[in-house]
């Protein structure tokens, strides 16, 4: 079969550079790569462009993953399509790190919206180039109070990679997920996911601390001029001194200090969001802190395999059904 110029091995040193000239986004680094690579995962590179294919349970086939990537062309569509049949995917879901409207996407590709989005259409963007007072002034007056209160109480907020804080992020990631009925990663993930981002010094832990508990651990990843939120979790105990609050405050003040211009969040709503959707307390909170939304060009599917692929979102859909009843009973 031809070859495309794709690496499916592995990731070494010898191409990160390569890897990460220009992407913008944490999801396309040689580092994110590694971890996958570490997780069992395919992780296919062409030009700098990385995708990862995931077996599908007891069958032949497989469905690609190419999120947050650069603008789709035709020329890139062509190359995706190859891909894409050597590595027998079904499909190759796409989500480009391409804000909707400034940059349009070529209708006349062979996209078609996605059966299931990975990432959120919107996300919530902190302007971190504002001055601190700027940023407090334009806060929601609750979100002003409840880091007041959090300050009052003396919540203690601190980056700390230590190996004993990630084991309290863990214990606390259990903790939300099972609280919260969200389907999660495992320590496994989150682990390995650590290790490799922290050792490259894209990852950081930061954690909320009252009374010596720790209320709050977030991991925070760094790209470039940008912060991201990608992982959280919280506790239960202590929740009237507001600590999660306080936590963003200080990371977004820690970005400031170090350089940063802005803090993506990491997901949002939208703009007419559902109040009895489980996630509507999360994007409130991330609201309280008058960040800009943005919302992105989407997810969409190249299939690639138009029957294997029907049967496949049959299947996937009533997988996903199944998870949420479990989550929820």
């Amino acid at each position: 079969m031809q070859q495309v110029g794709i690496t499916t091995q592995k990731p070494s040193e010898t191409g990160k550079d390569t890897q990460n000239a220009g992407i913008t986004h944490p999801m396309q680094t040689w580092e994110w790569g590694q971890f996958r690579s570490a997780m069992g995962i395919d992780v296919a590179r062409l030009h700098n462009w990385q995708i990862t294919f995931h077996r599908i349970p007891y069958t032949p086939w497989t469905v690609g993953y190419f999120p947050k990537g650069p603008k789709p062309t035709r020329a890139m569509i062509s190359l995706l399509m190859k891909l894409g049949r050597q590595k027998n995917a079904v499909a190759i879901q796409l989500e480009p790190d391409v804000v909707a409207g400034k940059h349009a996407l070529d209708k006349t590709l062979p996209l078609i919206p996605s059966h299931r989005p990975l990432f959120t259409r919107y996300t919530f963007i902190l302007d971190l180039t504002k001055s601190e007072e700027t940023l407090l002034a334009s806060m929601h007056p609750k979100t002003r109070y409840n880091l007041r209160v959090a300050q009052k109480h003396h919540v203690e907020v601190k980056e700390d990679n230590s190996d004993q804080a990630f084991s309290e992020y863990l214990r606390l990631n259990e903790e939300t997920t099972g609280r919260q009925g969200f389907y999660a990663h495992n320590a496994r993930y989150h682990q390995t996911m650590w290790t490799i981002m922290k050792k490259r010094g894209m990852a950081h832990l930061f954690t909320a601390s009252f009374e010596g508990k720790t209320l709050a651990a977030w991991i925070i990843f760094a790209l470039g001029k940008t912060l991201y939120y990608p992982y959280g979790t919280s506790s239960r105990d202590h929740r009237e001194v507001m600590a999660p609050t306080l936590l963003l405050w200080e990371i977004a003040l820690w970005g400031k200090a170090h350089g940063y211009e802005s803090f993506d969040l990491w997901g949002a709503m939208g703009p007419n969001p559902d109040p009895h959707d489980p996630w509507f307390g999360f994007h409130r909170f991330k609201q309280g802190f008058n960040p800009r939304m943005v919302e992105f060009s989407g997810s969409y599917d190249l299939v690639i395999r138009p029957l294997p692929y029907k049967l496949y979102t049959i299947a996937d859909s009533i997988r996903w059904t199944i998870l949420k009843q479990k989550t929820r009973g």
